[in-house]
């Protein structure tokens, strides 16, 4: 760990430390971001200004899991994996931000890439723009800076309706959906019938990770989720193994007190 480094930034490698100490240190101080034009304007109007791109990564190895091939089932294994991985290159991005001294970091993307190292080998990086607010400090209860998806428009939006956010809340499920037997698919054939083994599959899976993300975002503290996005993923597993990914950014209300301000109407322009 270097000196003046804020304890718990000792996962960080070495060179970026010191990126983020000469960007925190600099008489003149360069900051860099993933920003539009327009969402920097709304994120300053809305009062706070950009510190640096921050960034978090996790090179993972995905175990294996056998499944029974005509079993629906949840594969406890590699859901552990995909999401662990995910957090490790959150808490990175955190650490990140922290060094910036930012109250926390907007337009967060989650991005998984595969290499050719090897076939169960995948990076887990985690990419925003730290800001800071130039009046009372935005960081929540828990001390550490807050994480958000929303882009810089839905940021200013958020915090004009009277919300904060306290951060990213995900949850994830990986699942084996069973093979039909060569009867099932015989008596299909040719019909219009519900494909009942699969529709329950999908729906258990997306219920398990739904149910995952709500739970995260209340022991947050936060009161809702907005921006809420579900993927759905094979990662290369197969055709019968899938991953379903909930993700949303947990808000609280700011003031009990706080107005919402009227829309405004634009009228076209006439002759």
């Amino acid at each position: 760990m270097t000196p003046d480094t804020p304890s718990g930034a000792g996962d960080l490698p070495q060179h970026a430390l010191e990126r983020l100490n000469r960007m925190r240190q600099s008489e003149h101080r360069l900051w860099t971001s993933d920003l539009t034009v327009n969402e920097f304007l709304l994120v300053r109007e809305a009062g706070f200004e950009p510190l640096g791109l921050v960034v978090g990564s996790s090179i993972y190895h995905i175990g294996y899991q056998s499944q029974m091939f005509r079993k629906n089932e949840e594969l406890t294994v590699l859901t552990q994996a995909m999401y662990h991985a995910r957090e490790l290159a959150m808490s990175r991005m955190e650490e990140e931000a922290d060094q910036l001294g930012a109250d926390g970091v907007i337009g967060v993307r989650l991005d998984v890439n595969r290499y050719e190292w090897g076939p169960g080998l995948a990076e887990f990086m985690a990419v925003g723009t730290a800001v800071r607010s130039l009046g009372e400090s935005h960081r929540p209860a828990h001390g550490k800076p807050f994480t958000s998806d929303l882009s810089g428009q839905d940021f200013w939006t958020l915090l004009k309706a009277g919300y904060k956010p306290v951060g990213l809340t995900m949850g994830n499920c990986v699942y084996h959906v069973a093979h039909q037997t060569l009867a099932q698919s015989m008596r299909a054939m040719g019909q219009n019938v519900e494909m009942a083994n699969f529709t329950q599959a999908l729906y258990d899976s997306r219920e398990l990770a739904m149910e995952r993300m709500q739970t995260e975002a209340a022991e947050m503290g936060a009161e809702g989720i907005v921006a809420v996005r579900i993927q759905e993923k094979s990662h290369g597993w197969g055709s019968h193994v899938i991953e379903y990914f909930s993700i949303g950014t947990g808000v609280v209300q700011g003031r009990a007190d706080h107005v919402v301000p009227e829309p405004q109407m634009v009228l076209p322009l006439t002759d």
